[in-house]
């Protein structure tokens, strides 16, 4: 007897590992946004709910669909990582270099307040 997994699970396979796959290339724009702002608040350390929180709540009406990837990519790194890309500034991988990253760098957007 030959044991097989269900229907479906090795098109599953191929789309975790086929780099152009994008889970959110069915959401629109604005709902790419909203789920972008859920996403900022509720990080993990609350360090980087109040950076990413407070950014994107203040930049997120402006954002494009590139600024949508380029923060769902982000949101995929290890948190500590981000936060010492963020505070420090050092080895900030390529992909991430740029200006976004270096508007989170200023933390001049931080409106601190009880959530």
């Amino acid at each position: 007897m030959v044991c097989r997994p269900p229907m479906g699970v090795f098109d599953r396979l191929k789309k975790m590992t086929d780099l152009s796959y994008d889970p959110h290339k069915k959401i629109d724009l604005e709902n790419r946004k909203r789920r972008l702002l859920f996403r900022a608040w509720h990080r993990g350390i609350k360090e980087l709910d109040l950076i990413f929180g407070n950014f994107i709540e203040a930049n997120v009406s402006s954002f494009s669909a590139n600024d949508c990837a380029w923060f769902e990519a982000l949101f995929e790194e290890q948190d500590h990582e981000i936060l010492h890309w963020i505070t420090d500034g050092v080895d900030v991988p390529e992909k991430f270099e740029g200006e976004m990253m270096e508007r989170l760098q200023k933390l001049d957007f931080m409106v601190l307040k009880a959530r």
